[in-house]
C-alpha cells in the first residue's frame, strides 16, 4: 500500500530485509490508505492530486455500499463523500470537486495544467467538453499558440452542451483578442515621503517620478543601442 520508494532504496542499499507491517484490510480501505499516503507528498502535481481524490471518493462510496453515482456516504453521519475528503485534506468541497474534474481531461491537457501552462479554472470548464472536442481544442492550441481564458472555456462548454461547438466556433472563440490585464500600482505614502521634501504634494511627487522614469528609459535605450 505504501513504502515502495523506501523498499526500492533498501534494495539499492543491499539490505536483505526491512521492517514491515502486515494488515488484513479490504481493498477499498487499502485504496484510501494508499491515496492518503500519496497526498502527503510535498510535491504533488494537480493531475496526481486529482487522481488520488477520485480514487478515494470512489472507494469511500463503495465502502458505504452506495452506487458510484450517488455522492452521499453513510461512512460519517450521512456526509457527502467529497465533503469527507474536503475535511480530511483541508480543502473546500468545491475545490475537491474541481480537482476531480481534471481527471476528465485528455492527458495532454492534464499535462498543460501540471506544467502551469493552463490555469485550473478554465481547465475545469474544458473538462466538460467531449473527448473529440478536447482533441480539437488541442489542435487549435497547437496551431494558434493560444490558451483559453476562463470566459472562453465557459463559452465553449455552453456550445458543447447545445451541440454547437465545432472547429469554426471554437476557432472563433480562441482567436478573440483577450483584454489586457489591468495593472495598477499603489505605493504607500510613507514609502514615498522619505524620498521627497515635506513640501512636495502628491501631484508634485508624481511629476517627479515620471520625469525620473523618462530619464531612466532614455539611458536604457542608449545602452541597448551600444
Amino acid at each position: 500500500m505504501s513504502g515502495h520508494r523506501r523498499k526500492h532504496a533498501c534494495e539499492l542499499a543491499g539490505l536483505d530485509s526491512i521492517p514491515a507491517i502486515v494488515r488484513d484490510i479490504d481493498r477499498n480501505t487499502a485504496i484510501i490508505y494508499m491515496c492518503d499516503s500519496n497526498l502527503q507528498r510535498e510535491n504533488i502535481l494537480p493531475s496526481e492530486r486529482a487522481s488520488a481524490y477520485k480514487m478515494k471518493l470512489e472507494a469511500i462510496k463503495r465502502k458505504s455500499g452506495r452506487h458510484p453515482k450517488d455522492n452521499v456516504s453513510q461512512v460519517e453521519t450521512n456526509k457527502r463523500s467529497d465533503e469527507i475528503i474536503a475535511e480530511q485534506v483541508g480543502e473546500s468541497r468545491a475545490q475537491v470537486q474541481r480537482y476531480i474534474r481534471l481527471t476528465e481531461l485528455q492527458p495532454e491537457l492534464q499535462k498543460m495544467v501540471d506544467d502551469g501552462k493552463m490555469a485550473m479554472t478554465p481547465a475545469v470548464e474544458i473538462s466538460y467538453l467531449k473527448p473529440t472536442e478536447q482533441k480539437l481544442l488541442l489542435e487549435t492550441i497547437d496551431s494558434e499558440q493560444v490558451m483559453p481564458s476562463l470566459s472562453q472555456a465557459q463559452r465553449m462548454k455552453k456550445l458543447s452542451q447545445t451541440g454547437d461547438l465545432n472547429e469554426d466556433t471554437m476557432l472563433g472563440i480562441m482567436m478573440e483578442q483577450k483584454k489586457p490585464e489591468k495593472m495598477d500600482i499603489t505605493i504607500p505614502a510613507e514609502v514615498l515621503q522619505k524620498y521627497f521634501p515635506r513640501s512636495y504634494t502628491p501631484q508634485k511627487m508624481q511629476e517627479t517620478i515620471i520625469k525620473l522614469l523618462e530619464s531612466w528609459q532614455k539611458k536604457r535605450q542608449q545602452q541597448l543601442q551600444r
